[in-house]
């Protein structure tokens, strides 16, 4: 799964925590190893500048200034260069004992600009960073070379946060293989964003390296729009109100989200589910409400796991975005790992949906009306729900059976999904049976 893995170092107890994870890491997955330091002379050459002023005055003379200037040079240099040497060192013995291939880097500049630098132009599969270096003191949650190097970097970063050493982290059978592991599992959360996904499936990977349970859970948040709909009400005027009809706006606002949000949110944890199923595991599903990075906080905190996976950005994010607000909020509170998904994966089912479903236009007009919020949130509940039962074009009756599984009578008639006069049927599922073949997405129904 990871031919490369990239371990920037300090010698800080999280640094050395975060090699033995890597070492850990590329022994089950035949990784190679890159370790690296960056030290930046040049800062303490301008810092030796600016302090030169206080040297004593036998040494203020214009030969002497030069002289102690080389030497100070050499020496900052050197000694710098050595230090790194000797963390990078520690990283390689490592390597050896466990017979690994090893690649020492050395660079003198910014730290986390260089840092970043060898990573977009070095290609590593996973770098593993200490979430604290030599500077944390009591009250550090996140460190400001670490913080800057998830922001800029486009690949997956497992952030090292638990310093208990590796053979409590991971237990060991006498066979070799591992066993029941005392730190806890592997939650994953999923929000339906290809980020998710893409770290659903690295998640069951790691689960089973590592004889893990691996646990997906997505958590909806309907409280925010009532938050908003307040928020606006209270400076809306009379005339205002009876413009935008905000009485029934709010309550169908309220409609849709009471019952669509948690079916959406479940869709997302089924699909996970059937992605683990295709590689033969057995994955735990959870739904929760309340504000997405609270209550995955309090479920992190509540049921200890050793590593918490999340997409970088989430399913509202701009791809341009550095990193979503509910996993930068995660990453500097929860007490457990954090592994970072940069990666991007679509569930065959929306992609097949998205490649082969056709729209008729009644069906596309009727999609538009529904309000700017719901769109995208019914255009994949439609797939997934046409695609299920063997349907390749996407017509009125589609949208209305599929849309009446997450929605009330009354809030489809508001939103015009529904005329008045149309009566909505319950489906029949039992009527007929749909296979759907797994590889190419070919549906046929009753054989």
């Amino acid at each position: 799964m990871y031919e490369t893995i990239f371990v920037p170092v300090d010698n800080s107890e999280h640094s050395m925590t975060s090699i033995d994870v890597a070492v850990d890491f590329a022994k089950r997955f035949g990784s190679s190893l890159v370790g690296s330091h960056a030290y930046a002379a040049r800062m303490h050459d301008y810092r030796f500048k600016q302090m030169e002023f206080t040297l004593p005055e036998e040494y203020l003379v214009e030969g002497e200034m030069e002289k102690q200037r080389k030497v100070h040079d050499t020496l900052i240099t050197m000694g710098l260069e050595l230090i790194s040497d000797s963390y990078l060192v520690v990283m390689e013995e490592r390597c050896k004992e466990e017979n690994l291939p090893f690649e020492p880097k050395m660079y003198d500049g910014k730290n986390w600009k260089i840092i970043v630098k060898d990573i977009e132009e070095s290609g590593y599969d996973l770098v593993v960073m200490g979430a604290l270096g030599l500077g944390a003191v009591r009250d550090s949650v996140l460190g400001s070379v670490t913080e800057r190097v998830v922001r800029r970097v486009k690949t997956d970063v497992l952030v090292v946060k638990n310093t208990a050493p590796i053979e409590e982290q991971l237990s060991y059978g006498g066979d070799g293989e591992v066993g029941h592991v005392e730190g806890g599992g592997i939650v994953v959360g999923i929000d339906g964003s290809p980020e998710s996904f893409a770290g659903l499936r690295t998640a069951i990977a790691l689960g089973k390296a590592l004889g893990k349970q691996v646990e997906a859970v997505s958590v909806y948040d309907p409280y925010l729009h009532y938050a908003m709909f307040n928020s606006i009400v209270n400076v809306l005027t009379e005339k205002a109100s009876k413009v935008f009809k905000f009485k029934e706006q709010e309550k169908l606002h309220e409609e849709v989200i009471d019952t669509g949000l948690a079916k959406i949110y479940q869709s997302h944890l089924e699909v996970a589910h059937r992605i683990a199923q295709e590689e033969d595991y057995d994955l735990k599903i959870t739904l929760l409400d309340g504000k997405a990075f609270e209550k995955m906080l309090q479920y992190v905190r509540r049921e200890q796991p050793w590593l918490l996976v999340l997409g970088r950005i989430g399913v509202h994010s701009d791809e341009d975005m550095d990193i979503g607000s509910n996993t930068e909020n995660l990453l500097r509170l929860v007490p457990c790992n954090v592994l970072l998904s940069s990666q991007r994966y679509t569930p065959p089912t929306d992609v097949r949906a998205e490649e082969t479903m056709t729209w008729l236009e009644p069906a596309k007009r009727i999609l538009d009306r529904a309000p700017d919020f719901a769109r995208g949130i019914a255009r994949t509940t439609i797939h997934r729900w046409a695609m299920e039962r063997g349907h390749s074009v996407i017509t009125t009756s589609i949208v209305e059976q599929a849309m009446s599984t997450i929605l009330p009578r009354t809030a489809m008639l508001k939103m015009g999904i529904i005329a008045e006069d149309v009566a909505l049927e319950k489906v029949q599922a039992e009527d007929s049976v749909t296979y759907v073949c797994s590889e190419c997405g070919y549906a046929a129904r009753d054989f």
